[in-house]
């Protein structure tokens, strides 16, 4: 399997050639030169996503260097729960935040610090965090002897616990606060990797849902889950996710090309109305982040626009998919219902899903629950008027000290800081 980029096909790598580089060299993202086609009947047998994964990946692996170490890396990545409950209205949630950091980003976050541990070289790890992405990729590298990692996160625009979660490991992960929006810490991400001197003399690799090797790997639950679900139900279900950045949602549409049973996919945005505006008006049209609850998703301009632009044109996506926009206050009212409603509690970002399969009629339906509610207590406790458990992983992280440095939103200022 080859990987080719975005704007042009004329130069294709092999994964861990992808995966080094994160970004082409013409500014693309990698996406593969095909998708395999599969059939439920592939996967008879398998029923751990651990296993599905194995399965799946395969292709992708192909003739590259770490073929030979797929096993070991989904051993070592996807060893945490990843678990579909079925609710009423024939609806069900896939639950992604059972991961050391409680983020559905411990998948990709992990499945890459497997990879680039079996990669020669010493690497510097960049990566743009808007709150969940920039802890689960602390955690899995933290203490990984062949890498530096950076953490850019926009100041007072996170959580207090997502930051802490991303500030206290210390030794090789240094965290910046950046005095702007998350659009400003992904900018800086691509000019570091713009500036070839800099970044090659770093070995810099991006942790982001930019490089393959984060993105790849969450096909793996959206494969498992429309399988459980076709198994014991007997139908295609649709997907509703959460989406900020684009990275979760084009896992999944790469899912459903390799054949995967998934009727339809939902993207629920928040107040950042970027995607839902496409699909209305077919104008692609980034712009500033609006901040909301769900700051995770605060994102104006997505950076896997251009994957799912790959994959499919505007007309193809109408077919296959819808976007929804969710309010704060529509986000703070299905927080404060869901224990009566579905006997649940949602962090923000789950509840803009929640928000919108209560607005659709159509039944067979799988909500992506993308974080733990206890990372946002400060918004979901006072809003259900109970305290959320925290998980034992979250709770040992509380307990860490913090450690950030604040900078300009301008990569000179990073540049001057990792001097």
């Amino acid at each position: 399997m080859r990987f080719y980029s975005t704007r042009s096909a004329s130069q294709s790598l092999t994964l861990s050639e992808a995966i080094s580089q994160s970004i082409a060299s013409d500014g693309g993202l990698y996406v593969p030169e095909r998708f395999p086609t599969v059939n439920a009947d592939d996967f008879a047998g398998l029923n751990s996503w651990n296993e599905i994964g194995k399965r799946l990946l395969e292709p992708f692996f192909g003739d590259d260097d770490l073929r030979n170490h797929l096993s070991d890396i989904c051993d070592e990545a996807f060893n945490f729960p990843v678990t579909l409950n079925f609710l009423k209205n024939e609806t069900a949630v896939l639950e992604l935040f059972h991961g050391p950091t409680a983020a559905f980003k411990d998948v990709g976050a992990r499945f890459l610090a497997a990879c680039v541990a079996r990669m020669p070289g010493r690497r510097t790890i960049i990566v743009a965090t808007s709150g969940d992405t920039g802890g689960a990729v602390a955690a899995a590298f933290a203490e990984r002897s062949n890498v530096e990692v950076v953490i850019l996160f926009p100041k007072g625009k996170i959580s207090a616990r997502q930051q802490q979660q991303l500030t206290c490991w210390g030794d090789n992960v240094r965290a910046f606060a950046v005095l702007g929006v998350f659009d400003d810490c992904q900018r800086i991400v691509k000019t570091a990797f713009a500036d070839r001197e800099w970044s090659e003399r770093r070995g810099l690799l991006s942790a982001n849902s930019i490089n393959l090797g984060r993105l790849l790997p969450q096909t793996v639950y959206y494969a498992a889950s429309s399988l459980w679900y076709f198994r014991q139900r007997g139908v295609q279900p649709g997907y509703i996710i959460p989406t900020g950045n684009l990275g979760n949602a084009v896992a999944a549409f790469w899912t459903k090309a390799m054949g995967f049973p998934i009727r339809e996919i939902v993207l629920a945005t928040n107040r950042n109305r970027t995607l839902p505006d496409y699909f209305e008006t077919g104008e692609w049209s980034p712009r500033q982040t609006i901040p909301t609850l769900a700051n995770a998703m605060d994102v104006g301009s997505p950076s896997n626009f251009e994957r799912l632009q790959n994959l499919h044109s505007l007309a193809q996506l109408r077919q296959i998919a819808r976007a929804f926009s969710v309010t704060d206050e529509e986000i703070s009212q299905t927080i404060a219902e869901g224990i009566d409603r579905w006997g649940q509690v949602w962090c923000p970002h789950t509840a803009t899903a929640v928000h919108v399969r209560e607005r659709l009629s159509e039944p067979n339906w799988i909500i992506v629950a993308t974080a733990h509610p206890a990372k946002f207590d400060s918004i979901v406790e006072p809003l259900i008027k109970q305290a959320v458990p925290t998980p034992p992983s979250l709770a040992a992280v509380l307990e860490r000290p913090s450690r950030f440095e604040e900078i300009e939103p301008t990569f000179e200022a990073l540049r001057k800081s990792l001097s």
